[in-house]
């Protein structure tokens, strides 16, 4: 009996090598027949989102490209709603300035503060509607159509399907490429490129100056009428019965009669109101936009001094890390220096300019044309101002 068991021992050992063998075999067999399907779906699934052509970027704006185009879409079809909101604001509070205020400092203020409120007031307001109008009906400026071998080109639009310049862009709203784009503002329902960069500039910087002189001035005026009106609401709350406080639940509230003093009130009328509340909103409303696009105009001080448009700032900080992995330096070739950066987009070309295009309306158009940017080949102040 203990051969037999031995044999049978043997040979069930000899079983289980054999299965497992042939199950490591076939699963073997099996992975090498789904290696080649799982390593071809691998591939095709990473040609979706990185080739020698695009990248993790690209694939991150296929995504967002239904976002993006709600984005067009609500920008081009509204803006006109949003011109529109920005004349009705501005319109509204120029309307409370020359019925509510002026009568007010004309009656209250001492003659020189007079004739600094009156000559402040209507050049700014001057400086607004000027370049206002002047952001919203300049083009932008438009490449060539057609390829021309006099003007040096960077790249190629897809888009377009033309020759693109240096510092031109695709405007996705307007299915167009821009010279020297900066952005699509949708409250001008325009491009800010070459030829209207200025003038947006001088919209925003007069605007927050605006802003800022109402919401200052003004400051005494709001305190006052939010005074008024928590007054009145109180004289409100008296003549239809106040809670007595300290007496208890039994006495409940009193009539109006009972708490009638000696001492009669002003009337306070629907004139009245009406003000009081015109004041308030204005003050809120220039507060609001004076910080809000205070912080734009200052964000496009800081592009302007660095010769760079918003978009540039997004691709130059790109090649600044891109160089810096290899131990290199960028630098901006559009930037003239500090100060000749802000002549350059002003136009400032003698001391006189100062006042007469920028202080001053001013309808001359910028350096150059757009397409070449060599007006200082020297990084030096040509223009001794």
């Amino acid at each position: 009996m203990r051969p037999c068991s031995t044999v049978m021992h043997l040979l069930l050992r000899c079983m289980r090598r054999c299965c497992r063998h042939s199950h490591r075999h076939s699963r073997s067999r099996m992975a090498r027949r789904l290696r080649q399907p799982v390593n071809y779906i691998r591939l095709i699934f990473k040609s979706l989102y990185f080739n020698s052509l695009t990248n993790s970027e690209v694939l991150l704006d296929c995504i967002l490209e239904p976002v993006f185009w709600m984005v067009e879409v609500v920008t081009r079809w509204f803006g006109m709603v949003f011109v529109f909101l920005v004349v009705a604001l501005t319109s509204s509070v120029v309307f409370i300035g020359y019925f509510c205020l002026l009568p007010l400092v004309l009656q209250t203020y001492s003659p020189g503060w007079m004739i600094w409120h009156i000559c402040y007031g209507h050049w700014n307001l001057v400086m607004i509607v000027f370049h206002y109008y002047k952001a919203t009906k300049t083009p932008p400026g438009y490449p060539p159509k057609t390829k021309n071998n006099d003007v040096p080109f960077v790249s190629f639009c897809k888009k377009c399907v033309i020759p693109k310049p240096a510092r031109s862009h695709h405007c996705g709203i307007c299915k167009t490429c821009i010279l020297k784009m900066d952005h699509h503002c949708p409250w001008l329902n325009n491009c800010v490129g070459h030829y209207n960069h200025r003038y947006f500039f001088s919209f925003c910087l007069c605007l927050t100056l605006g802003c800022m002189y109402c919401s200052i001035s003004g400051h005494s005026l709001f305190i006052d009428a939010y005074n008024a009106i928590d007054q009145f609401r109180h004289l409100e709350a008296e003549k239809q019965g106040v809670p007595v406080t300290g007496i208890g639940l039994l006495i409940g509230i009193v009539p109006s009669e009972g708490m009638a003093g000696k001492v009669s009130q002003p009337p306070y009328t629907y004139k009245d109101r009406m003000f009081h509340k015109s004041v308030m909103y204005m003050w809120v409303l220039t507060s609001t936009v004076a910080v809000t696009l205070g912080a734009l105009t200052l964000w496009h001080a800081v592009l302007i001094t660095c010769g760079e448009t918003s978009i540039e700032r997004h691709i130059n900080n790109k090649e600044a890390k891109r160089l810096a992995k290899r131990g290199k330096v960028y630098r901006n070739p559009f930037n003239y220096g500090k100060l000749n950066n802000w002549k350059v987009f002003f136009g400032v070309e003698k001391r006189s300019h100062w006042l007469t295009r920028v202080l001053l309306p001013s309808g001359h158009s910028p350096y150059g044309d757009g397409l070449t940017w060599d007006i200082y080949p020297l990084k030096k102040d040509m223009m001794q101002v």
